[in-house]
């Protein structure tokens, strides 16, 4: 079982780390040019909607869930698979619109669609390829390579939109429904259990603005602040996490964690630090361990934020603070326990269970392109 989670972590990594550059090249984009970002600050005059609207939304959507699904179709059968991986996961794109339980209608990043359906379409092409391979009339390859790409991209597509995009959706509503669960039965940081799975899986926006914003809503306008605002929006555990992999990652990993830091902590973005997690999925556990520990801490000090903080920075924090001093200490201290939970737990998990580089190789000359789940039909 143990060889099997890490074969899966290294297939999941050779899917997230060669995109790693492109996520921070979003994050730092959101930072800058969202309405609530740095340079909207300095006051310039810019429309900050349209350039977010045409940009930092049509990249997390569309951008990065496709180079993710191409590399995982590429990883399978080469750029044939890729390019079959790409198309698959425009279908589930297309396919996973929802609206939560509570109305809040949301559209959340298929990056979870995409890292399924882009195997499965590469594999799908390597199939049909080596079907045609001794049918191919000779002087006919490239014709009956298009279109038989072309073919299986249409029932891929459909498959995504009809079956693999409405069950994401479905995921969507279930972790919204659970979060409200737990908090409604007063189980408030056994929440971010659901919360931080959530996240990784780009979930986090559905979560924050269709369950714990509207609750947050309520708990303000009675008591003046409300820890729903914190739940999700913490940048304690993400900083702990991406801190575990700049002291005891390695390869790419270790070297883009500082960028990632400044992007997720002052600037708020915290999806630089969900491919993180996706490469090492054992790294949720630092993740619970900061979330939970920060949970706690909040709960002790009845903490809360008299306003969602939007991106959630610590300067977002800073500004949104309440007037109670014992209020503001518990806020500070469940950003910092926070952090410093997810470091610690991240620094043991990942020397335990270190991710592998793209030119790392085990024992048995193995490296993490060949570190994936045993496919029937795959090549050894």
């Amino acid at each position: 079982m143990l060889q099997r989670i890490q074969k899966l972590g290294g297939f999941l990594a050779g899917m997230v780390i060669p995109n790693i550059g492109a996520f921070i090249a979003w994050g730092l984009i959101t930072a800058l040019f969202i309405p609530t970002g740095w340079l909207a600050k300095t006051g310039l005059d810019w429309d900050w909607g349209e350039i977010t609207g045409n940009t930092v939304g049509p990249m997390i959507k569309y951008l990065l869930p496709l180079l993710i699904a191409y590399t995982g179709g590429k990883m399978i059968h080469g750029h044939r698979g890729g390019v079959l991986g790409a198309v698959a996961a425009m279908g589930v794109i297309g396919g996973a619109s929802f609206t939560l339980a509570s109305g809040a209608a949301g559209d959340p990043p298929q990056f979870l669609g995409a890292m399924i359906i882009g195997p499965l379409a590469g594999w799908v092409m390597m199939k049909v390829d080596a079907w045609l391979e001794d049918r191919t009339p000779s002087g006919f390859e490239m014709l009956y390579n298009n279109f038989s790409q072309g073919i299986a991209g249409v029932v891929m597509a459909m498959l995504g939109y009809r079956i693999v995009g409405p069950i994401m959706s479905n995921v969507a509503k279930a972790f919204g429904n659970m979060v409200e669960s737990i908090t409604d039965a007063g189980l408030l940081p056994l929440a971010d259990l659901p919360i931080e799975v959530a996240k990784i899986l780009f979930l986090n926006n559905a979560i924050n603005h269709g369950v714990l914003t509207p609750l947050g809503s309520i708990d303000a306008a009675e008591s003046g602040r409300s820890i729903y605002y914190m739940l999700e929006s913490n940048p304690g555990p993400g900083l702990g996490l991406l801190l575990a992999f700049w002291v005891a990652g390695k390869g790419l990993a270790k070297l883009s964690a500082p960028g990632a830091i400044i992007i997720h902590f002052l600037g708020g973005i915290h999806e630089v630090y969900f491919p993180y997690v996706l490469m090492n999925p054992v790294m949720i556990g630092a993740m619970w361990a900061g979330g939970i520990a920060a949970d706690l801490v909040f709960v002790i000090f009845d903490a809360g934020l008299v306003g969602p903080p939007s991106p959630g920075s610590i300067f977002a924090y800073l500004s949104l603070l309440p007037s109670d001093g014992g209020a503001v200490a518990g806020v500070l201290l469940g950003v910092l326990a926070g952090a410093g939970a997810a470091f610690f737990t991240g620094t043991v998990l990942l020397r335990l269970f270190p991710v592998k580089d793209m030119d790392d190789t085990d024992d048995d000359g193995s490296s993490l392109a060949e570190a994936m789940p045993d496919i029937p039909g795959l090549p050894a």
